[in-house]
């Protein structure tokens, strides 16, 4: 497999009111954590994001058993096809405030494959909701129709080449507090 050095990279975190977008110019600086301080227009409290990635590194031990290890990725990250990447966002509400009805999108990377039921948060209120459809539509099970040999159409899950957006939906985020949620992608 040829290495492919990731470029042009795209995220970006919708908020209730307010759209934050991080650009990767070429992987270069974005490898490192990037924050930003989204506030609504109506002087809501502020919450600072942070989106940061690693990559999957396996090693043995000396039983030889087979260990996952996470490797921050900066500078020139080079990675390859088949490479998973762990992507982590972290929101920190800094004021005194609650923050409430919180909805964060992440779009999958073009390049990438979402790594199914990989993606979690530690907010036991939180949603988790998944599009198919470049982020007009959001379900918790995103489903395909297909036809079947003989002309009947059945409805299946949705493959994970399919999904291109996470949704996080928080009712609350209680000030002073930090939410961290991650998902995984693997390189085409």
């Amino acid at each position: 497999m040829k290495d492919l050095l990731i470029a042009g990279l795209g995220s970006s975190l919708m908020l209730t009111t307010v759209s934050f977008t991080t650009h990767l110019p070429g992987v270069v600086s974005w490898w490192s954590s990037h924050s930003a301080v989204a506030q609504s227009p109506q002087k809501q409290p502020a919450l600072q994001l942070r989106l940061a990635a690693e990559k999957q590194v396996l090693t043995k031990d000396q039983q030889g058993k087979q260990q996952v290890n996470w490797q921050t990725l900066k500078g020139q990250a080079q990675v390859k096809s088949g490479d998973i990447l762990r992507y982590t966002l972290t929101g920190e509400n800094t004021s005194d405030r609650p923050i409430k009805n919180l909805t964060l999108n992440q779009p999958i990377p073009k390049g990438m494959v979402y790594v199914l039921k990989s993606a979690n948060i530690n907010n036991k209120d939180a949603k988790i909701t998944y599009s198919i459809d470049g982020g007009r539509s959001f379900v918790e099970n995103p489903t395909i129709k297909v036809t079947l040999p003989g002309g009947k159409v059945a409805t299946q899950p949705a493959p994970a080449t399919a999904y291109t957006h996470i949704r996080l939906q928080l009712p609350s985020v209680t000030a002073k507090t930090t939410v961290k949620a991650m998902y995984e992608t693997q390189i085409r």
